[in-house]
């Protein structure tokens, strides 16, 4: 049997410690002050060698298990796969594995996984959490626990956070839909409509309409179940559809509402643009190549990943989450323009 790997195998063979082979291969070359030549000679051997660190042993050694936990809603939606991916991909780079789970917009499950997670040891949380006021959080804030919300934010809540200005970009998306001529403009929201991105997407849609003196029927909102999506957004487009004033544009505030949207227009043997106009936040691939290409808000998914990975390392290296030192940022997305909302360019 072929002799296991050692630290002191690639150490005698570079003529250096043990102990600095080993700080590099944690990831503590700069705070040893090992220079980056040396850094880049010891990965190098490692591989040549074809080095497999026990994890196990790391662990004792470090106090730390090298994982990371993902919760996100639905790891089937586009934006949350791309986003783990990234993670995940990145994560690797660090020497960590990432384990990530979809709590489907179920607070009780949220608090399941959070738990499991930590369990299982888990140095550190990224959450795209379900929770509003007071949760569990809290607790993970007191104990001073690694974690980073991605997506959304909890007012008032002293804690690390990546987001996209919601906002203002559904604003910007909406002032498109009014100035190709659309005055009755249907939003069809995810329930539960607490989360921080859902009531910032509706209020840049309901501040755009004020802007420009346009109603907002009631009838003209419709919110959807996470857990039957598809059929509720048929139901809502017959109705929207077969008002005394029917809507003449749509503003999907997420991508499975807006494939759902698609597929039910088809069905009824609508057009986009020529009879209604559609609008997506978020933006994921097969938009490029529907007929109609449908605009849509694409988010930064790589820097949301990356800044919130940078943030939870940083954290876990320090060992603490304390009060009044978080970081909290906004990022900034933009409105793709193709064909489904039809009109002029701005």
């Amino acid at each position: 049997m072929k002799k296991k790997v050692s630290l002191k195998d690639i150490a005698e063979s570079l003529n250096v410690s043990s102990t600095l082979v080993s700080m590099v291969l944690n990831g503590q070359s700069k705070i040893h002050g090992i220079s980056s030549v040396t850094e880049a000679k010891v990965k190098a051997k490692a591989k040549e060698l074809n080095y497999k660190p026990n994890s196990v042993a790391r662990g004792l050694r470090t106090g730390k298990s090298f994982t990371i936990g993902l919760i996100v809603t639905d790891i089937s939606n586009s934006f949350y796969a791309q986003i783990a991916r990234r993670i995940e991909s990145r994560a690797s780079e660090h020497g960590y594995h990432l384990i990530f789970c979809s709590s489907d917009e179920r607070i009780e499950r949220e608090e399941e996984l959070i738990q499991m997670l930590r369990g299982r040891q888990v140095d550190g949380l990224i959450l795209a959490t379900t929770f509003k006021g007071n949760s569990i959080l809290n607790e993970l804030i007191e104990e001073e626990y690694p974690f980073v919300l991605i997506d959304r934010f909890i007012p008032g809540l002293s804690a690390n956070y990546v987001v996209v200005d919601n906002y203002n970009s559904s604003m910007k998306a909406v002032e498109r839909l009014i100035a190709n001529g659309h005055k009755e403009i249907g939003l069809l929201t995810i329930s539960p409509s607490h989360l921080s991105t859902i009531r910032d997407r509706e209020k840049g849609y309901k501040d755009t309409l004020k802007k420009h003196n346009l109603s907002i029927p009631s009838e003209n909102i419709c919110e959807i179940p996470f857990d039957d999506l598809h059929n509720r957004v048929g139901k809502e487009l017959s109705r929207l559809m077969s008002k005394t004033n029917p809507v003449t544009a749509l503003y999907a505030t997420n991508n499975n509402i807006a494939k759902a949207c698609l597929w039910h227009l088809d069905n009824m043997n609508l057009r986009i643009p020529e009879d209604v106009a559609l609008l997506s936040y978020d933006d994921i691939d097969v938009f490029k190549f529907c007929n109609p290409p449908v605009t849509a808000i694409s988010q930064p998914i790589h820097e949301i990943g990356d800044q919130a990975l940078d943030i939870l390392l940083d954290l876990i290296k320090g060992g603490t989450q304390k009060k009044g030192n978080e970081q909290q940022i906004v990022l900034s997305a933009n409105v793709i323009v193709r064909k489904s909302c039809g009109g002029i360019d701005l």
